[in-house]
């Protein structure tokens, strides 16, 4: 084998992944590079006929590829290693537990304006005295200004221009005032710290040091009000005064102002927060400030336990139970399983929190893989507040045909009155679920996704809740002609219009994805709503977890049914989740909490422990429940999901995938609980057919075979992916 070929500049070669997430380029390629090229590093390298961007896995002094054929690096694409050590690491390990491009998993760690160059680094001209030159007595503004740059020692050239008009570059001109370029961060939620650090109970000192001498990961379970955010910020801030990093994760936008808050009051600009709602300067500000070190803690959602931090002390996941911590892109990876393989990388512990822990993660604590704190009480003592179980069957009986039962209306009147806040909780939004025409039965549906529309009454206009599309409400029925069009479900909107007839001096907020967006909706919402700007705040399960306003002394559940028979084996965990959760936001200050539970099915067993917030029946029943029916987390259930625009094609695909996936269940039937291929229960979305193959395995030993099988089958245009335990089976 001949010699690589030596460069006179420099004999290294440099393993490169080029950034195209696609099977057959899913490979290293060897260039040229000099020795200012390390592992981590983007670069501009060729590739066929164009030039690419491509990521450095290594650095070697030799290649085997021969010499004719090795092309060189043309640039490096940042002056600094954009990705870790541990980030590659985790990268190849995602791609090979997934079955996906590495190029896929390498984009993870990256923010994603940064990969296309569409943003960097912002910088602004600034202006300061150099000591030299003299100024004219008679110059009155020229004095100025220079009075001006002693008091300030700087300041932005645009801004003195503004100021002092052509006296800047008179001064400039004399050498008296000297510019430079400055780095410029754009800092999202800027002023946002508050309350300074608490002493901890008891309670919360015993948790902090179970968590520091027990096992690697530990579950926290305590009740809405605990104290477990202050536990959080204890351990952080012992990992960053031992020099190390941390990680803190929580499941919904709408609670990272809220958090970012408490850490910037603990450990000012060290907290770095991370998050799809930012734009797209101040993500890579922050980005770039935990690579280079400034600040050592990321707060964020799920993508934010890929931040890249080094050596990481300790990482928090709150609300661990919360379904947003698994994605539904490729890789379709679980933040927990992602935040282990940190937590081993890093030698650090792992924090779980939540009021109402997911069925398989109490488990894993209870038989003690995992380590368990369990806190009872709220800080203080603070009793939970009171349930109310109301009848809606025996509203309707009484002629009350409104969404609010009369101990609701009672009880919210009683709120008002006393000078006091309330939440009313309904997971739907917008005015009504759907639009029926009386007369024929025509219901409005999506031309892209097989759901009903949805009616805004505010835009008077009709949305489809999966792709966005919006639809003119039309104004007879376009099948019949017919006029007697009706609303059908009630929606967020349709209760905040309904309350302002009710009560019409009472200021009402809404909270729920049609009033966030943008980054500062969640924010400026929660801000108006904690400074008392309103008095009830209507929500969807945005207003669930983690708020804490002390005004806050009535809870309304209206619907408390609806995820209660979903066709989904967690259906009733996430109901009793939702409930608890929702109900801890009232009386978490002095006064006491309140709340009113509207259900048609009373008597159900789920609604009843949560009205009592009894988490230990409620798994005792629903763990004996899984383990008679065979759910997890005594079966592994695996979906693989088909999804094109083109029908046919989508099923060849699906009878491609079938066809290997029948051949595992032939030689391991007695492994199979379940196997069967259908339609998706949402047939269509954003235009693409959606098929599905599911299982339900007696273990997960056959996982391996079954990705591999699934990635085998290539067919143009046509997506096929592998969930495992999927959060959502629609």
């Amino acid at each position: 084998m001949p010699r690589p070929r030596a460069f006179s500049y420099q004999e290294m070669f440099a393993e490169v992944i080029v950034d195209i997430a696609h099977s057959d380029v899913d490979k290293i390629f060897d260039y040229a590079c000099g020795e200012q090229i390390c592992a981590g590093m983007r670069v501009a390298v060729p590739f066929g006929k164009g030039v690419t961007t491509g990521f450095v896995m290594r650095v070697k002094e030799e290649s085997d590829v021969p010499p004719e054929r090795i092309r060189k690096v043309l640039r490096a694409q940042d002056a600094f290693p954009a990705l870790t050590a541990e980030s590659l690491l985790l990268a190849r390990t995602i791609a090979r537990r997934y079955r996906v491009p590495l190029a896929l998993t390498l984009r993870l760690f990256l923010p994603a304006e940064m990969r296309t160059d569409k943003v960097s680094e912002r910088y602004v001209t600034v202006c300061f005295l150099s000591g030299k030159g003299e100024i004219s007595p008679r110059a009155a503004k020229q004095l100025a200004l220079v009075t001006y740059l002693e008091e300030h020692g700087e300041e932005e050239s645009a801004r003195l221009r503004e100021l002092f008009g052509s006296a800047l570059k008179a001064l400039e001109d004399r050498g008296v005032v000297e510019t430079r370029k400055k780095r410029v961060l754009r800092n999202p939620y800027e002023g946002a710290a508050s309350a300074p650090a608490r002493t901890l109970t008891k309670a919360q000192q015993d948790a902090v040091d179970c968590v520091k001498s027990g096992k690697s990961v530990t579950l926290i379970h305590g009740v809405t009000g605990s104290g477990k955010t202050e536990i959080y910020l204890t351990l952080i801030a012992d990992a960053l005064k031992a020099g190390k990093t941390a990680i803190f994760l929580v499941p919904e936008i709408s609670l990272t102002p809220q958090m970012l808050r408490q850490l910037r009051a603990r450990f000012g600009s060290e907290a770095a927060i991370l998050h799809s709602g930012l734009s797209a300067g101040e993500r890579f500000d922050e980005w770039m400030r935990l690579r280079e070190g400034s600040a050592r803690i990321a707060i964020g959602a799920r993508s934010a336990v890929f931040a890249p931090v080094e050596n990481v002390g300790m990482i928090v996941i709150d609300e661990e139970h919360d379904g947003s911590y698994s994605s539904e892109s490729a890789p379709r990876y679980n933040t927990f399983d992602i935040a282990r393989l940190r937590a081993k990388y890093n030698d650090c512990k792992l924090v779980l929190g939540s009021a109402t822990p997911s069925v398989e993660t109490y488990r894993r604590a209870v038989e003690g893989e995992f380590g368990l704190v369990t806190l009872t009480e709220r800080i203080n003592a603070r009793p939970m507040p009171e349930v109310c179980l109301v009848d809606m069957r025996q509203e309707v009986r009484r002629g009350n045909a409104t969404n609010f039962s009369r101990l609701l209306r009672e009880k919210l009147q009683i709120c008002l009155d006393g000078g006091n806040q309330a939440i009313l909780f309904l997971n739907r939004r917008g005015y009504s679920q759907s639009v029926i025409c009386r007369d024929c039965g025509y219901v409005a549906k999506c031309e892209h996704c097989d759901v009903a529309l949805t009616y805004h009454s505010e835009e008077s206009c009709l949305k489809c809740h999966y792709c966005g599309t919006r639809y003119k409400m039309p104004p007879a029925c376009p099948v019949c002609g017919g006029r007697h069009l009706g609303y059908v479900g009630t929606g967020t909107q349709r209760v905040a219009l309904e309350l302002k007839k009710m009560y019409p001096s009472a200021r009402i907020l809404r909270m729920d994805t049609d009033t966030t967006s943008g980054k500062e909706g969640h924010f400026r919402i929660l801000k108006q709503f904690a400074e008392r700007e309103a008095d009830i705040l209507v929500g969807t399960q945005m207003v669930a977890k983690g708020h804490d306003f002390p005004s806050v002394t009535l809870v309304g559940i209206l619907d408390a049914d609806m995820s209660l028979h979903f066709p989904d084996y967690r259906s009733g965990e996430r109901t009793f989740q939702l409930v608890t959760q929702v109900a801890g936001r009232s009386g978490r200050a002095s006064a006491p909490g309140e709340v009113v539970l509207q259900t048609y099915d009373p008597e159900n067993y789920i609604l009843r422990f949560a009205a009592k917030y009894d988490y230990a029946g409620f798994y005792e029943h629903e763990i004996a429940m899984r383990a008679a029916t065979a759910f997890p987390p005594f079966a592994k259930i695996v979906r693989v999901m088909v999804t094109g625009e083109d029908e046919h094609a989508a099923m060849d695909a699906l009878k491609e995938v079938y066809g290997n996936l029948s051949a595992i269940y032939e030689r391991h039937r007695e492994k199979f609980l379940f196997f069967n291929r259908m339609h998706a229960p949402i047939k269509r979305i954003q235009n693409k057919f959606r098929y599905q193959v599911l299982m339900r395995l007696a273990d997960g030993e056959l996982l391996e075979e079954i990705y591999d099988a699934c990635a085998s089958v290539r067919h143009r245009d046509v997506l096929v992916s592998v969930e495992e335990n999927p959060s959502n089976l629609s």
